[in-house]
């Protein structure tokens, strides 16, 4: 059986109304003849969207057969027994060349019961911010259904959003029911539950290129969302150099930066679970079970989890998401 080495999955490109050509002009990949592209899925075991590898003796095969082949031996054991061969976790890059809509995620238990699907806990890490950006997160004061729904149909639901001025390196964590929306000007790094399921409340009246407005899903979101107020929306971390930084945990990920301009050794051998690395700023290389492999700003691999130690070198200085589930 082949042995297992870090993965590259080919990008998936995915154009949007709100899209822009940031993939291109900084992340440096080609989305041809696409309009604009809006999101790359990096690693996804979506359906009709499943990353196939890129590298390696195992390219051409795609998430799901691996998982199937592999089981825990990709994945690990606790994350095999809790889901099977359904690889839990999407990574995204994300431009906004204008505003999302405003939307919310449904939890695991509406979600199973409505799609049968996962939920949508997200987070999000600005690789790229304009100058003014902005964000939405939750609420700015506590709200009940009845006044957020005056507010959405007086065409005010602006009023009670809290909005978040936004700079490079900032981290938001949004748990599902979280109402949000990414703002013009911003490139980010998303982690998240792998689900696809978005519930719009309001696009700002736009048309797509037949002039018909998208889908609202207003009433679906009422029982999804969250209508508490929070006193902070922005993740603090510590940015300490050349050591690995928590940055967010919860139940559905655990995620770690880390800023090097030297050597790091990572020893995974009290973690039973696959390991992906993602480069937001600078370029990386990594050597796991004598298999190297370079990672550019934009990329992405997938380290199997019977990867016991791996080695981080860069010659650059590299700025890198460590995600994995606990």
């Amino acid at each position: 059986m082949t042995t297992l080495y870090p993965f590259k999955f080919k990008t998936i490109f995915k154009d949007k109304i709100w899209g822009g050509n940031k993939i291109k002009t900084h992340l440096k990949k080609d989305f041809g003849s696409l309009p604009n592209c809006g999101e790359t899925w990096e690693i996804s075991a979506v359906k009709g969207n499943v990353s196939v590898v890129a590298n390696g003796n195992l390219a051409g095969n795609n998430l799901a057969q691996l998982i199937e082949e592999y089981q825990h031996k990709l994945v690990g054991n606790k994350v095999y027994q809790r889901f099977g061969n359904e690889f839990p976790l999407l990574i995204k890059f994300i431009d906004a060349n204008d505003d999302l809509s405003i939307q919310v995620h449904p939890d695991d238990t509406l979600a199973k019961a409505r799609h049968n699907s996962f939920g949508k806990t997200e987070m999000w890490y600005v690789l790229q911010a304009d100058e003014g950006a902005t964000l939405i997160s939750g609420f700015n004061q506590k709200v009940d259904e009845q006044t957020y729904l005056n507010k959405l149909n007086n065409g005010q639901i602006n009023d009670i959003l809290n909005k978040e001025q936004v700079n490079t390196g900032d981290v938001f964590f949004l748990p599902a029911g979280r109402v949000h929306t990414i703002g013009k000007g911003l490139m980010i790094a998303e982690i998240q539950q792998t689900s696809d399921i978005t519930y719009r409340i309001y696009d700002f009246d736009r048309v797509d290129d037949k002039g018909q407005k998208r889908e609202l899903h207003t009433e679906e979101a009422l029982a999804a969302i969250d209508y508490n107020v929070y006193a902070n929306y922005k993740s603090e971390y510590e940015k300490t150099p050349n050591q690995v930084n928590e940055v967010v945990a919860c139940p559905y990920f655990k995620t770690n930066f880390m800023d090097l301009t030297a050597p790091l050794k990572r020893n995974y051998k009290n973690l039973d679970t696959f390991k992906i690395l993602i480069c937001v700023a600078g370029a990386f290389s990594v050597v796991a079970n004598n298999y190297p492999i370079n990672v550019g700003l934009g990329e992405c691999i997938l380290i199997p989890a019977t990867v016991e130690e791996i080695e981080i070198l860069t010659n650059t200085g590299a700025k890198i998401l460590e995600t994995y589930i606990d």
